[in-house]
């Protein structure tokens, strides 16, 4: 039985040793925290992680793997900090929340999340569905559907009314009164077990709807909804198990409110002040400013009958305004991350954000730096991915153009890699 066990040790270390590494020869790498890309470099990956990065293009031996991207600008991974993996825009959107089982949004977001990977996109964090996000976030982890890591608010949380209240739009007999269970709280009792519910339910994250929204079957698109002690109690709750708090906001007031209440990321800022600028620049709060949702928005709401009109009149105002508060943020110093609240657009077309947010007035490597780096620091993941780095998780993606001189290269991602699994490109 000895010499079993010192054979069987024996195999394992030497099947570990002849492990086949991977050498990606990289033309030119953008490594997501430098502020100038480098030429000629072998990233070598072992395993699910890049275990060294070496000066030219080394030579293979044995059995290794050659993946030539030495005509490619190299980067890590993509981070998207806002999208809804449950939806995609759709005149039916509306309807559909009467028409589509559980199932049926499973195997659409499947198709979402593959798209999403091969844009480039190698996490994201989904903010905000029903709970088919949590069954989908265990089942990628698992290796049974292609897509991205997801972290997950899980179900937003809003007040009776708000735009996370998901009975918004229906007639009166169905509307009922949901509460903390359902995401919806009124009080300081609520908002506690609304937090303890979603850590329940599986979630990595706590979202709350600070304002109103633009595509909440509801009016008000500005007003604050929670009281602030509220959200300190939201807050509070949430670092108790471990959560960060993120805020939807869009008017003033209510983002002011949750800055000051401790929030980390509040998303979307449509009508932020000077004054909440400095605020979030004090408390380190991060801007998440999904300019593509606004854009797309916008363009919608000119539709004849694609929104409801109570929809399609706050998108056609507010979706505008997005990219000029963008302007003011980054010159002002707010922190920033990158985010596009992908579902208001289609899956996939994430990149465009990079478009928008050079377009306000940040260089190319600094979005680059935002959607990798920054993201992860948010994340609080900045050991395991955002970066190119040895000791990292192999999340690696190229494109054939240079995007320091026309970001919108970063539209057309010709190569995937995630945790050291090719999903495009390399005759994938």
């Amino acid at each position: 039985m000895k010499r079993l066990t010192l054979f069987l040790g024996f195999v394992l270390i030497t099947l570990t040793l002849s492990a086949q590494r991977i050498l990606i020869h990289a033309g030119t790498v953008i490594d997501g925290e430098s502020d100038r890309a480098t030429n000629e470099k072998t990233i070598i990956v072992e395993g699910d992680k890049i275990t060294a990065i070496q000066n030219g293009y080394t030579s293979a031996k044995g059995d290794d793997q050659i993946i030539d991207l030495k005509a490619m600008t190299v980067m890590p991974g993509f981070i998207d900090m806002h999208v809804h993996v449950e939806g995609e825009t759709s005149p039916q959107r509306y309807i559909r929340r009467f028409t589509d089982n559980p199932a049926d949004v499973a195997y659409q977001a499947t198709d979402y999340m593959r798209r999403t990977l091969e844009a480039g996109f190698t996490t994201v964090r989904d903010m905000g569905g029903s709970g088919v996000n949590v069954s989908l976030r265990d089942a990628i982890n698992k290796g049974l559907v292609v897509g991205p890591r997801i972290f997950t608010a899980e179900k937003a949380i809003g007040v009776t009314g708000g735009h996370a209240d998901p009975t918004n739009g229906y007639r009166a007999d169905l509307m009922g009164d949901p509460g903390p269970k359902e995401g919806v709280v009124n009080g300081l009792e609520d908002a506690r077990k609304a937090v303890r519910q979603r850590y329940k339910n599986g979630a990595d994250w706590i979202k709350i709807t600070a304002t109103g929204g633009v595509l909440s079957v509801a009016k008000d698109g500005l007003g604050p909804h929670f009281k602030e002690d509220e959200i300190a109690e939201i807050v509070s709750t949430a670092k108790d198990f471990g959560f960060y708090v993120a805020a939807h906001a869009h008017g003033d007031e209510g983002m002011a409110r949750a800055v000051r209440a401790g929030v980390k990321t509040i998303e979307h800022g449509t009508f932020m002040s000077d004054a909440t600028m400095d605020l979030m620049i004090e408390r380190n709060s991060y801007l998440i400013p999904t300019i593509t949702a606004g854009m797309t928005a916008a363009e919608l709401g000119q539709r004849p009958g694609y929104f409801p009109e109570v929809v399609a009149k706050k998108a056609r105002e507010i979706g505008p305004l997005m990219i000029d508060m963008f302007k003011r943020a980054y010159s002002k110093g707010v922190p920033i991350g990158f985010g596009t609240d992908a579902a208001v657009f289609k899956h996939g077309d994430n990149a465009r954000e990079f478009e928008y947010m050079v377009q306000g007035g940040m260089k190319p490597m600094e979005t680059i730096q935002c959607a990798t780096s920054v993201n992860a620091m948010i994340l609080e993941k900045s050991d395991q991915f955002g970066r190119i780095r040895a000791g990292l998780l192999a999340d690696i993606i190229a494109v054939d153009g240079d995007p320091l001189k026309d970001i919108s290269e970063l539209r057309d991602i010709n190569f995937v890699m995630k945790e050291g699994e090719v999903y495009k490109g390399a005759d994938k």
